[in-house]
């Protein structure tokens, strides 16, 4: 055990010796730095420093820790990345830090909780033990009211990280050993971007030679060289993995590249130059895994599909199985998959940590009640008050990082069944509960989950980082709630959200009322139609510049919508374009067909095979052939169909509406019986 103590530390000394030998510039930084760890007259008790990705934030961090250690402190370091944005997450992440004296506190990519900075500021670092020294780095400057606060001027330090200098990137690339006209060429392509600097350099070392030139896809190409030839299929695979995904694991590499495999890859890809770990797995840095994962989309997309689809497969069964604590960072873990492609503009959310999700507690009513009078109606405002009676679990608050204070509120009903009290005072709900009850009735067990108001005064209907939140919580409810039949959700701005909703899944259902001036709709989905597998499916990035269409498919039909598309389908027999933009080329008895010809042809089959079934009562025998010569044969009009068929037009006119009647009941049985059916997932 002692000879093993001694290899670890003989290897973390030659790790730590390497990255001395590598480190180049940044003098002022260290200089600085130095003066505060070692308590100098005047040396500040916080420093943040900021720049663009690929500087070298992240190795200035590393460079501090190690002198941190070397001088016998503790050392706590926290990867924004990978922090839940709240003030709870970030104090369970720092609790090591109360319990020991004079710590070190080091946060690398603040700022993907900058929304923490006024808390940060205000409530924790005060509340920091004497002595501590704690260093942010983000891509962000902090705020300007944090650097012009009067009582942080002695004690907060800010320095933007640029470029090396000139020097520092000939010091650099000399150290890789490379020929001068290399060196010259890098620094030409490469500027003073350290990133970018080592990834060049480690392709030209690779390579050799004394020549080198980039590529128009620099930085894929460079990655490609970085890690190597790499091994096989099944190290690509899993290279591709971890720039989609936020974090990879062990776990998620058995679901995509299987068990024998995952424990080997998880360890090549610790190893990668471009890889770090935190407490939830393993991470590329940000421009990398851009790279690779835009690489594979525009070289494989069917690949990417596939990946893509693995991947969402395991984590959605995460969101499902994870404890309620967990769950909002299982859904964000899901929802980084949408970053790119057409709905991207709804996930990329670049900011988080302004707010954090809660339940509501005590004194909330007045803020609620202050927040729904902002933005909409007395209407409103009375379901509230009656839901607060009713249902007080279903509403979450969001409050703001820094003060604690309610500043946007959900309310997401769960519905077993709508007692005429409750109907009256809320039409909306009364509106989800008699679309889902004329479309596909609830059977034992099931429950609507109705997303009734997403309330954020300062941004209201708008893509804002609450909205986010609010979006990621209404999805944990779709996954993890067992028996749901139908969710419904409502949007004041439906034009602006339709694409979103279509792609999970959802369609326009109700258009309600205007509120306040605002059209507002209710989007439905029916889950017992809708197993989370196919759901999911559904919700691939698609191409890089193209939108996915958004069609008439899943389309759900009421039964007087049904019938008005069956008998204009009927009418426009002969003209594709009209079938293929009839409701029914989106309904359940002719879904099995993708392709919009092979719908246009599964939906006159349908349509065909109840006539037809006509015959088999003889009672229904006429009805049949008034159909057959009214629309499937071209005729000039009706008046001739029933010179044809030997009927007074009068006698025509009852035999045709009631044979019209027939065939909607014929196709409606069939589209309920597909729609109950029980699904598999």
């Amino acid at each position: 055990m002692v000879g093993m103590e001694q290899g670890q530390r003989s290897l973390a000394e030659r790790l730590r010796w390497a990255r001395e030998r590598a480190f180049v510039g940044r003098d002022s930084e260290l200089s600085l730095f130095r003066r505060a760890l070692g308590g100098a007259p005047g040396a500040p008790a916080v420093i943040y420093v900021h720049g663009p990705g690929g500087v070298g934030k992240s190795t200035l961090l590393r460079r501090f820790a190690d002198e941190s250690r070397d001088a016998g402190r503790v050392v706590i370091e926290i990867n924004g990345r990978l922090a839940e944005p709240s003030p709870a997450g970030f104090e369970a992440q720092v609790a090591p830090a109360r319990d020991v004296a004079d710590p070190v506190l080091i946060v690398d990519a603040f700022e993907h909780c900058q929304g923490l900075e006024g808390w940060f500021s205000e409530r924790f670092l005060p509340s920091m033990p004497s002595g501590s020294l704690v260093v942010l780095a983000g891509r962000e400057a902090p705020s300007p009211v944090w650097v012009s606060d009067v009582a942080w001027s002695e004690m907060l330090a800010v320095r933007r990280l640029g470029d090396l200098t000139p020097q520092e990137v000939r010091d650099l690339l000399r150290l890789r050993g490379l020929p001068p006209a290399v060196c010259d060429r890098i620094e030409a392509f490469a500027g003073g971007n350290p990133l970018a600097l080592n990834l060049a350099a480690s392709v030209a070392a690779a390579v050799g030679g004394d020549v080198w030139e980039p590529t128009p896809d620099v930085l894929a190409a460079l990655l490609g060289q970085l890690v190597g030839d790499v091994p096989g299929p099944v190290h690509r695979l899993a290279l591709e993995v971890a720039a989609h995904a936020m974090t990879t694991t062990e776990g998620l590499l058995r679901a995509v590249v299987g068990a024998d495999d995952a424990a080997a890859m998880f360890t090549w890809l610790r190893r990668l130059p471009v890889a770090d770990w935190g407490p939830q797995g393993l991470y590329l840095h940000d421009l990398v895994s851009d790279a690779i994962d835009a690489d594979l989309r525009w070289r494989d997309p069917d690949g990417y599909a596939e990946m893509h689809r693995r991947v969402g497969h395991w984590l959605l069964e995460q969101v499902r199985t994870a404890p309620d604590a967990e769950a909002l960072v299982a859904i964000r873990e899901l929802s980084y998959l949408k970053r790119y492609g057409p709905m991207g503009e709804y996930f990329q959310m670049r900011r988080e940590g302004d707010f954090h999700e809660d339940v509501m507690r005590a004194g909330d009513r007045d803020a609620i009640r202050a927040m729904i009078a902002t933005v909409e109606g007395p209407q409103a405002a009375a379901a509230v008050e009656h839901w607060f009676g009713r249902h007080p679990e279903a509403f979450w608050m969001y409050r703001d990082a820094r003060t604690g204070e309610p500043a946007a509120f959900l309310l997401s009903l769960r519905l077993t069944a709508l007692p005429e009290e409750d109907a009256s005072a809320d039409p909306v709900a009364a509106a989800a509960w008699r679309c889902a009850q004329e479309v596909a009735p609830l059977r034992q067990g099931e429950h609507v989950r109705l997303a009734r108001m997403l309330i954020y005064p300062p941004a209201y209907g708008e893509l804002s980082p609450v909205l986010h939140l609010m979006h990621m919580r209404i999805c944990a409810e779709w996954i993890r709630t067992p028996g749901l039949a139908w969710s419904f959700a409502i949007s004041p701005d439906p034009d602006r959200f339709e694409p979103l909703m279509a792609h999970l899944g959802h369609r326009r259902r109700v258009t309600l009322p205007p509120a306040d001036g605002r059209t507002q709709a209710l989007f439905a989905c029916d889950w017992r139609t809708t197993p989370l597998s196919i759901w999911f499916d559904r919700t691939q990035p698609g191409s890089l510049t193209e939108e996915r269409p958004t069609g008439p498919a899943d389309a759900v039909l009421t039964r007087s919508a049904f019938d008005a598309a069956v008998r204009e389908a009927l009418r426009e027999w002969h003209r594709p374009d009209a079938l293929a933009a009839n409701p029914l080329a989106g309904a359940r008895i002719v879904r099995a067909a993708a392709e919009p010809a092979a719908r246009i042809e599964a939906l006159r089959e349908a349509i065909t095979d109840a006539v037809d079934a006509l015959l088999e009562d003889p009672r229904d025998s006429r009805l049949h052939a008034v159909l057959a010569m009214t629309f499937f044969h071209r005729l000039p009009s009706q008046a001739v169909a029933a010179e044809r068929l030997g009927l007074p037009f009068s006698t025509y006119r009852r035999h045709l509406d009631r044979a019209q009647q027939r065939v909607c009941e014929l196709l409606w049985r069939q589209e309920s019986e597909v729609r109950t059916a029980p699904q598999h997932s």
